[in-house]
């Protein structure tokens, strides 16, 4: 999919409702973009979908700095008020800028050979004719 050149007003909106005046409601950030208080965010929001994606991705990423410096501050200070929430309120915001835990699996084997079980093979079935 090509990326479209948004318009001064797209571009207004998207910058608006990342701001702290609006933060994130789409429709204080359509009447700070300048559109008309009559036409409809829902309409503004599908039509400009992929690039509000690749905004929140940036916003969450600019946060997550902060995330990890609070996340850090926890071994500073285990016992300060709401440290619960605030471990998981950093962590998902660190797994959604993509800076997920991962798990590393590790494989080796002695000589790369794989060997596969004996196959069980069923036996057919007799014919009724031959018992005859």
């Amino acid at each position: 999919m090509e990326k479209r050149e948004l318009n001064e007003r797209e571009k207004a909106f998207i910058e608006a409702l990342f701001s702290d005046e609006a933060a994130g409601d789409a429709r204080k950030a359509k009447e700070i973009a300048g559109y008309s208080p009559t036409y409809p965010a829902s309409v503004l929001v599908k039509r400009l979908e992929s690039e509000i994606i690749a905004a929140t991705k940036q916003f969450f990423s600019e946060k997550a700095p902060k995330a990890a410096w609070k996340l850090a501050g926890v071994l500073d200070d285990p016992a300060q008020i709401g440290v619960k929430e605030l471990v998981n309120a950093s962590k998902d915001l660190l797994d959604r800028a993509g800076l997920a835990k991962t798990e590393k699996v590790e494989l080796s084997t002695e000589n790369g050979l794989f060997i596969l079980p004996a196959k069980v093979v069923s036996p057919e079935p007799e014919d009724e004719d031959e018992e005859a």
